[in-house]
């Protein structure tokens, strides 16, 4: 195992296997240390979607859509094994808070942004007398349904794939692995980490924290650390039921207002997600009694054929972790927009990548690139030891841990 990389990469979510992936293909020494597995945390416990953010129109977001629906095109095209098209319907109805008009404008939006000569970007509305097309959907004070088009995933099969793509490239995965302390010195950073039960040490010229929910733990970790903005966790549920109600994904209007999404998956159904703030070990995040109720009371509320479901039927729960700048207001209306902190901005020797979207990942990537660049491109020399010694890699560990 060689000691010497240009960059490690720690987390092996999407975010740290696309991060690796970029940096393998502009020609760097890249290793990525993981803690746990490949797509462990939230990589694998998302809503499944490849898509631009619909919703996020109504806060005002365009330029994340915008570039959503551009990266969401190129996994289109380059990966069709992993990312499909499928059918969106969103039911309109006399108590909705969204009434038609503006469910309408926003798909046109959405077809403005995505390019309105794409296939992808047509929309419209469904009869409401075609029951094949609706799939059981509650009829009751329905005043319209549209159609468009979105795609879907299966989240850890694809950062299999980018972490397979990076390796391929050159990159070393160091799996499991604990970051035990980074040290950022004149020429280099000096890593220890644990891994098969002994403790070791690398250099590199820069640290990439795409840890995920564990940003501010691996942060910390880090001297000096990058500069991150006041910090949430939000935990989204999502359960699935033995049943398959349609091929198609329905984005219904839960009690509050929130969007929640069913779809198929595994042969069955699964709806999701809720959001609520998150304070406790990540390792540790499930989906609550309540959470899991309320939606089984929406996905009950548009499909009258599940009613006779109890919550000791579901077929699986699990709950993710999102990443989002702390704020009074509720998660939805914050940004989705993702943070790259650095310790320095000039010469960035560490730094971290909060939030992030699924479907924006190598947009997300070629953002970190082009922030490592003046470290990355320096012609500088940088000699690190060309060997680890466990005896400084002990003391040095147990310094930061003093």
């Amino acid at each position: 195992m060689s000691t010497e990389y240009d960059v490690l990469v720690v987390g092996a979510g999407i975010q740290g296997a696309g991060v690796a992936e970029a940096l393998t293909s502009a020609g760097y020494r890249v290793a990525v240390l993981e803690q746990e597995s490949v797509a462990y945390g939230t990589s694998s416990r998302s809503s499944k979607l490849i898509h631009g953010g619909l919703r996020y129109l109504e806060s005002g977001q365009f330029s994340l859509v915008r570039e959503c629906l551009k990266e969401r095109k190129w996994l289109l095209s380059h990966k069709p094994d992993l990312v499909h098209m499928v059918p969106f319907l969103i039911p309109v109805y006399r108590h909705s808070r969204r009434p038609p008009w503006k469910i309408r404008l926003g798909l046109s939006c959405y077809a403005l942004l995505a390019g309105l000569l794409s296939s992808h970007a047509r929309f419209g509305s469904v009869d409401l007398q075609d029951y094949d097309a609706l799939s059981g959907l509650n009829s009751d004070d329905l005043l319209a349904v549209y159609r468009y088009y979105d795609a879907q995933t299966d989240d850890a099969a694809l950062t299999r794939e980018v972490i397979r793509t990076a390796t391929r490239g050159g990159a070393e995965l160091i799996c499991p692995a604990s970051l035990v302390g980074a040290e950022v010195t004149d020429k280099f950073v000096r890593v220890d980490y644990f891994h098969e039960g002994q403790l070791n040490t690398l250099h590199c010229r820069a640290l990439v924290n795409c840890s995920g929910p564990w940003i501010e733990e691996t942060n910390s970790k880090c001297t000096p650390s990058a500069k991150l903005p006041p910090l949430e966790l939000v935990a989204g549920t999502h359960i699935q039921v033995p049943l398959k109600l349609a091929n198609k994904i329905f984005y219904v209007e839960a009690e509050d207002g929130r969007a929640v999404f069913v779809m198929p998956w595994q042969g069955e159904t699964l709806v999701g997600t809720t959001e609520r703030p998150y304070h406790g070990n990540p390792s540790e995040v499930a989906p609550t009694l309540e959470e899991k109720a309320y939606l089984l009371r929406t996905l009950k509320q548009y499909f009258p054929e599940t009613r006779p479901l109890q919550l000791s039927e579901l077929s699986d729960s699990f709950a993710g972790l999102r990443v989002l700048p702390l704020a009074t207001s509720n998660p939805f209306s914050r940004s989705r927009e993702t943070m790259i902190c650095c310790n320095n901005e000039k010469i960035p020797r560490i730094v971290a990548v909060a939030g992030g979207k699924l479907t924006s990942y190598r947009a997300t990537a070629r953002r970190v690139l082009k922030k490592l660049r003046p470290v990355l491109d320096t012609q500088d020399q940088w000699a690190p030891p060309a060997t680890a010694h466990t005896e400084d890699a002990r003391l040095s560990a147990k310094e930061r841990n003093t």
